[in-house]
Formats: C-alpha cells, structure tokens, sequence
C-alpha cells in the first residue's frame, strides 16, 4: 500500500523537526503555511504525535516517529 497524499505532508512536516533539542518545536502559521501544511499539522496533534494543533513540540511518541521518519528519509536520499 504506498503512502497517501495526507501522509506525505504529514511525514514531510515530521522531518522539519530538530532530533537534537526537545526544547526546539515548530509552528505552522495559518496565513502563510500552505494548507496541506495546517491540516497535516492537525491530523498529527490528534494522533498524539505534537503538542499543539499548529505545531508545538514532538511528544515522546512523536519524536520516536520523527526519529524513524528522518532516518528512512536518509536512506531513501542515498546513492
């Protein structure tokens, strides 16, 4: 089953967070984030991945999908 349209924002937006600092989260501004961004954003707070509906920080769960999704995103980038 190959990723959907929605997932692909939603793992683009998992790769913009910083794995180095739980103090560095990310905010997807309504008026100026496209809106494939805001409602990727929504659908991840509900799944208990971040902290607040426009962003905010990686909950635990959240940083261990990061964590995968920035490594996969590694692999598939090499050579």
């Amino acid at each position: 089953m190959p990723f959907s349209p929605d997932q692909i924002e939603e793992l683009n937006l998992l790769t913009l967070f910083n794995l180095t600092s739980a103090q560095e989260g990310i905010k997807v501004h309504r008026h100026s984030a496209a809106p494939e961004s805001v409602t990727a954003a929504e659908r991840l707070f509900k799944k208990g991945l971040i902290t607040q509906v426009d962003g905010g920080y990686l909950t635990p769960l959240g940083s261990e999908t990061a964590e995968h999704t920035q490594k996969l995103l590694t692999i598939l980038s090499s050579d």
